[in-house]
């Protein structure tokens, strides 16, 4: 088990870099590590330039978790799948797998789980295809099996590799959630979208 006391969504094998996007890099800056993470309540300037975006959503409300094409996602506790998805537009997640759980959550990253449960919704894109059409809605899965694998920039929505992980206190549709918001959306989206490392454990 990982810190936040659930199964590591993606297993770091080795050191791993957190990302600052709120200050764009250079065209030929490469990460030191083969991992990486993309931090949860963002403000990503000058990232987001296809029409999806409307030239105004670039607060990123889900983390990102970088890793080799293929690269297992697991599963951080047990639930049942509620849709697979491919959200194909330039800049979207591609493949896509919303997941539900009902669970106690930690009051804030870090911390043990409360003894309150809650129902709550996982958005995971950006992964394989292939990892994903097995699955159908109602599926169920124990915690620690593998959901998908890391899509390539060919099948994701043109990004490096990595899984967005967001939560989501309502149910999503069509397979969809804004990863992205307005700034002026930003106090509502991150009510709606709790931090991601209540689930994925305190990677910074």
């Amino acid at each position: 088990m990982g810190e936040s006391g659930f199964h590591p969504t993606v297993v770091f094998d080795g050191p791993y870099w957190v990302h600052d996007f709120s200050r764009p890099s250079s065209e030929d800056w490469v990460a030191p590590y083969t991992y990486s993470v993309g931090r949860y309540d963002e403000h990503r300037p000058q990232m987001y330039t296809t029409p999806l975006f409307g030239g105004v959503r670039d607060h990123h409300v889900g983390l990102d978790l970088g890793a080799p094409v293929n690269t297992p996602v697991h599963a951080f506790a047990s639930g049942e799948v509620v849709t697979v998805a491919v959200n194909d537009e330039d800049g979207s997640y591609g493949p896509t797998l919303i997941t539900k759980h009902t669970l106690a959550l930690p009051a804030r990253p870090g911390a043990a789980p409360s003894g309150e449960e809650r129902t709550f919704w996982v958005l995971y894109g950006h992964l394989s295809l292939e990892s994903i059409h097995h699955w159908s809605k109602g599926d169920r899965f124990e915690a620690g099996a593998i959901l998908a694998r890391l899509g390539s920039e060919d099948e994701n929505g043109g990004w490096p590799p990595h899984v967005h992980v967001q939560l989501s206190n309502h149910a999503p549709v069509d397979g969809d959630l804004p990863g992205v918001v307005a700034a002026e959306d930003r106090e509502t989206a991150l009510e709606i979208y709790p931090d991601p490392r209540l689930v994925c454990g305190p990677l910074y």
